[in-house]
């Protein structure tokens, strides 16, 4: 079996490190609720993506909200959180998918509650409660503060302090955060920036062993051209050069 020319090899070479080295390169995942193992919970119940959250509305009968208490909302979502309200554009989505289900108005339980360390309300998970959308937050409230909970209005989209005691008919949204595609992970920066400088790196040495052959094979083509080769003779003319030499040899 022939071997390969050298040029041919090293162009060979070069192409295999070169795509050995971008497929190091993590692959970025889909959108949201693409790729296997990723998006919102597969557990039979209707889930609604939005900015990376997850929320399900829990109905009874007649797509209507049924009467619970607090706990007893908590326990319907079933190891996920009870909705939070994070901005103005989550408030909205949350409206409108709540007039899509359940019919007439209602308030809705918020995963609220009250920590006595600072005395104020916290969401659960602790985030941070960087938006707030208050009925009247001047108003004095006579609830015992370890009993206040909140609930929104689905109409308004207003806050207000309930009781977490009172079974009342409240509505309940279940949240929780879309999961990542399992096996799948986002390009960092570093990575890029090591892929390139890689993809750089064996450009500059596949260029530089190009060179030294095409300079090989030039100066083989320069030393050839200068070898000594001796004149042309016929056979003819080396005989005729033998016979005047014996004749000169033969002369008195």
């Amino acid at each position: 079996m022939e071997s390969l020319p050298q040029h041919q090899l090293s162009a060979s070479m070069f192409l295999w490190l070169v795509v050995s080295v971008v497929n190091l390169q993590p692959s970025v995942c889909g959108g949201a609720g693409g790729g296997a193992g990723g998006g919102c919970p597969a557990d039979g119940r209707t889930w609604v993506p939005f900015n990376q959250r997850c929320y399900h509305l829990v109905h009874g009968e007649e797509d209507k909200a049924k009467s619970y208490t607090f706990e007893g909302a908590k326990t319907l979502c079933q190891n996920f959180e009870l909705v939070t309200v994070q901005s103005s554009e989550e408030s909205d989505f949350i409206l409108d998918y709540s007039r899509a289900v359940w019919k007439g108005t209602m308030h809705v339980w918020l995963g609220m509650y009250y920590d006595t360390s600072s005395e104020d309300m916290k969401w659960f998970g602790e985030q941070a409660v960087n938006f707030t959308n208050w009925e009247d937050p001047s108003s004095p409230s006579d609830l015992v503060p370890v009993d206040t909970c909140v609930a929104m209005h689905s109409n308004t989209g207003k806050w207000e302090n309930v009781s977490c005691l009172d079974e009342v008919e409240n509505g309940v949204i279940c949240e929780t955060a879309e999961r990542a595609a399992e096996g799948k992970r986002e390009p960092t920066p570093l990575v890029s920036a090591l892929v390139i400088l890689a993809v750089v790196a064996i450009m500059g040495v596949s260029a530089v062993i190009w060179f030294l052959h095409q300079k090989h094979d030039f100066g083989s083509t320069m030393f050839t051209s200068f070898e000594y080769h001796p004149p042309f003779r016929t056979p003819g003319a080396d005989r005729s050069c033998l016979v005047e030499a014996e004749e000169t040899d033969d002369m008195p």
